[in-house]
């Protein structure tokens, strides 16, 4: 499963063992997998400035998950002949070892192996110092998002209706990939050739008339040069004065004159033009990238070893230098950029929620700072609601009141402005990587 359960519970000798006992029964019970969440200790500052930060940091989550899941989308629209290949673009940088912080690894990897980013978020500043620079960056990267896949919805749209006009009927579709220079008659003073759409049931009716339906028409100038399921686009030659006089002729008799002047740099142009866009959008996304070819990734397939509770040890895993260095030879910047920020917004992310149980924790549990946070993995879907009772009951004793809410509905929590679902004798908040669903 892609879903994950972030709980933390008070630090002391009591609610130590009421962890291990959870940690026992949801092993035993193939319930989840739990490893620790590693949370550095920041400065507190008062709790009224907490408070503050915990409506800031709730909308910033909010925001933080809706702008990956955009990117996510975008890598999904940019890779359009790829699909498949999706979920191997979406990665994270670093989250094992200060020495490994330029590998990529799965998302799964990254979450379960989380250590906070010092040098990017020093926690050592004041919280609130922290959290703005969560949200400036966050801020900027969806900018720069918008501005960029607008651009690239833009050359779509141009090139979309670009190649409808070269699929449509005979009647609004460009005619520049359908003639040549061979089919007109050029640099006259005095003769002009026209294009006809003739239904198909009128091909004998058109040959047998066209040359009387005005005067001035040149015997025997007519071509059929191309057609579609209702007719055909044939060429007829006649001399200019007498153009408004056959036109209302062939009207009558159910023949359209498609209104069409062969320029030879203007059809050069437009095909030019019609080259470019393609490219264009085929640049922004490349299949020749490593990453693609290999479906490379350090722990393939969410197969890592992760931290068992009360085990300090982590895996080391890694790259290898020539996979880091061609890691990206081949991706269009579109792709490329989409890579790197979801990257980045996606850790950004993740400290964001670290930073949630942090407050919440202290608000929750009060000074001095003491407690500890475990990530929960459930295995299934149908284990979920299992996995709450055993947390209930292991964890009751923190809050009775909202225990017993949760096996009644009925209960109301005093004082509580959260709804009974959103509220557990613990603290705890959810995290769901399936961002393609």
């Amino acid at each position: 499963m892609s879903e994950f359960w972030l709980i933390s519970a008070p630090g002391d000798k009591e609610n130590l063992q009421a962890l291990e006992r959870m940690n026992t029964v949801t092993s035993k019970s193939n319930l989840s997998y739990n490893t620790k969440f590693a949370i550095p200790d920041f400065k507190v500052g008062t709790l009224d400035s907490l408070v503050g930060l915990s409506d800031e940091l709730g909308k910033l989550d909010t925001f933080a998950e809706s702008l990956i899941k955009r990117m996510a989308q975008s890598v999904v629209e940019v890779m359009e002949d790829s699909k498949g290949k999706v979920q191997e673009n979406l990665l994270a940088n670093g989250g094992l070892k200060e020495n490994m912080k330029c590998l990529k690894i799965d998302l799964t990897s990254f979450v379960t192996h989380f250590e906070w980013d010092m040098a990017k978020y020093p926690a050592k500043q004041p919280l609130v110092n922290v959290v703005d620079t969560l949200a400036k960056q966050l801020a900027q990267i969806e900018s720069d998002l918008k501005s960029r896949t607008a651009a690239y919805s833009a050359l779509k749209a141009t090139l979309e209706n670009l190649e409808k006009k070269s699929t449509g009927n005979l009647f609004t579709r460009t005619l520049s990939d359908i003639v040549s220079k061979e089919d007109f008659v050029l640099d006259s003073e005095y003769l002009v050739t026209l294009l006809v759409i003739v239904p198909k049931p009128s091909y004998a009716q058109w040959r047998k008339t066209y040359e009387s339906l005005s005067d001035m028409v040149v015997p025997r100038s007519t071509k059929l040069i191309a057609e579609d399921n209702e007719g055909g686009l044939f060429t007829v030659t006649l001399f200019r004065k007498v153009i408004d006089d056959f036109k209302i002729k062939a009207k009558e008799n159910k023949f359209t004159v498609r209104e069409f002047f062969y320029d030879e740099k203007e059809i050069k142009r437009e095909r030019e033009e019609m080259t470019r866009l393609l490219s264009d959008k085929k640049q922004q996304y490349q299949t020749s990238c490593v990453a693609l070819k290999k479906g490379s990734s350090t722990f393939r397939d969410h197969k890592v070893k992760v931290t068992p509770l009360g085990n300090p040890d982590r895996p080391a895993a890694g790259q290898t230098d020539r996979e880091r260095e061609s890691e990206g030879e081949g991706e269009g910047p579109l792709l490329r950029w989409l890579k790197v920020n979801f990257s980045e917004a996606f850790v950004a992310w993740i400290h964001i929620k670290a930073l949630r149980v942090f407050v919440e924790s202290v608000l929750r549990y009060g000074l001095p700072v003491n407690f500890q946070a475990v990530l929960l993995q459930p295995h299934k879907k149908s284990a979920t609601k299992r996995l709450r009772e055993v947390l209930n009951s292991v964890f009751r004793h923190l809050d009775e009141v909202a225990a017993a809410s949760l096996l009644d509905a009925s209960v109301e929590i005093p004082g509580l402005q959260l709804s009974n679902q959103d509220y557990f004798p613990y603290v705890y908040f959810h995290l769901d990587l399936g961002l393609l669903d």
